[in-house]
């Protein structure tokens, strides 16, 4: 009865051409803006790490006072005091502190230029803490950052450029002039957003291209190439005046695996800052923070306003082209009211009158389905026009959402066929019959 029932559908379709068409365009055109939007929201709105972003945690101390923070809030990054306490004091089971490094490496040989790449400063807790994947080798582990060690990690693309894909481990590369061993190379890993450094990035950047041992950094004297946020007249002009100074840029990251975990933390806070209060560092009342990756992304309002605002526009319009859908199926059923009543009067249940034009409006919706499919692959080349090219760019046509467009287009339709298919099989046959 199912291929009986699609058949009178194409059938029905074809004798009125124009209306289909009506019905066609104003599902794929109502689709196709849902999707374009909604591939962007789901882009940057999605879980960075699913498995563990409810056991990583990004402490934060108020080192500005009431006068000078945020608000109330303590500023997003800890000053070179706070975190390298936060480091000495291992009050977690994994920890890491970061800052971006922007550098240079030559690609080999004397007569080739050198190379831009960015990158970060980062402990080797880093790695497991956030399930870093590797390819080659490994990190440089516990030992390398107590040697402070010149060593390096790079990404799968740096890798590629500078050695062609092989296993470099155990090679040289030269970054800003020092020379550093290869301890591994990445697979492919670049979550978005990039939640762990959203302190300099907006979070939907260029993957980073190498990671070198936190304490070498310093040792090196290398500024980070993010963000550095200071208050009130200070000497940081030099390197031991801004370590000493209040000015924030690093980020830490701890690993805590259970609620007593978190707590215990969030107390080790608590009573550094008032520690740091009796000894007159602090004149104000301990000001802590620690937010998992979920309520970090949320603080620092990264899913960006414009697309909330343009997916809740795009579902409107398509609210719009249900109503007008709903209004021609309608007109469209009634008009085979006397069809419907001889139907009836054979025996017809009311049942197959709902399977019947349903399954035609299923067609309809598949039909728009495929439409909006075009529509949106369009669209979706073309979103840099309303939002950032780093964003932008993140927006996809895979399968998954060819899968949903074609699964919206058809609910959608056949959710909005069930009054019109009702008051088609409320038709009394008896009218119906008299007045033909």
């Amino acid at each position: 009865m199912f291929a009986y029932y699609l058949q009178l559908g194409l059938r029905s379709l074809r004798r009125n051409p124009a209306l289909t068409a009506l019905m066609v365009m104003a599902i794929g055109f109502g689709v196709a803006a849902s999707m374009i939007t909604y591939s962007v929201f789901r882009a940057v709105s999605g879980n960075p790490i699913p498995g563990k972003s409810a056991q990583l945690f990004t402490p934060q101390i108020d080192n500005w006072g009431p006068q000078q923070n945020l608000k109330g809030e303590p500023a997003d990054a800890l000053d070179h005091t706070d975190a390298m306490a936060l480091l000495r004091a291992r009050a977690a089971k994994r920890q890491t502190l970061l800052y971006p490094l922007d550098m240079s490496v030559m690609p080999g040989g004397n007569r080739e230029l050198p190379v831009a790449v960015s990158g970060y400063a980062v402990g080797s807790d880093f790695f497991p803490m956030f399930e870093v994947p590797f390819r080659y080798g490994s990190d440089w582990g516990a030992q390398g950052d107590e040697a402070r060690a010149a060593d390096v990690v790079i990404s799968d693309a740096l890798n590629q450029k500078l050695f062609g894909g092989a296993d470099s481990v155990g090679r040289t590369i030269n970054l800003g002039g020092h020379d550093y061993r290869v301890t591994g190379v990445l697979g492919h890993w670049d979550p978005r957003p990039r939640f762990y450094d959203l302190f300099s990035t907006r979070g939907f950047g260029d993957a980073a291209d190498f990671y070198l041992p936190f304490a070498h950094a310093l040792d090196q004297q290398m500024r980070t190439g993010g963000s550095n946020s200071c208050r009130g007249r200070l000497d940081y002009t030099t390197w031991e005046g801004w370590l000493q100074s209040n000015c924030v840029w690093i980020t830490a990251w701890v690993e805590l695996d259970s609620a007593a975990e978190v707590a215990r933390y969030r107390r080790f806070l608590t009573n550094y800052a008032s520690d740091q209060q009796r000894a007159g560092r602090f004149s104000w009342a301990p000001n802590v923070r620690l937010r998992d990756v979920a309520q970090w992304l949320d603080h620092r309002h990264v899913v960006p306003p414009e697309s909330r605002i343009s997916l809740i526009v795009a579902l409107g319009f398509f609210l719009i082209c249900l109503v007008n859908t709903v209004g021609l199926l309608l007109a469209k059923f009634l008009r085979r009211a006397g069809e419907i009543g001889v139907r009836r009067a054979l025996g017809a249940a009311r049942r197959e009158i709902y399977v019947q034009y349903l399954i035609e409006a299923g067609t309809v919706g598949l039909a728009g389905g495929l439409l909006g499919l075009l529509l949106t692959a369009v669209g979706v080349s073309g979103v840099s026009i309303l939002f950032r090219p780093e964003i932008a760019r993140l927006a996809q046509l895979d399968v998954s959402l060819v899968g949903l467009t074609l699964v919206v287009a058809i609910l959608a339709t056949v959710l909005a066929a069930f009054y019109p298919a009702w008051r088609a099989a409320h038709v009394q046959p008896a009218w119906q019959l008299k007045s033909s």
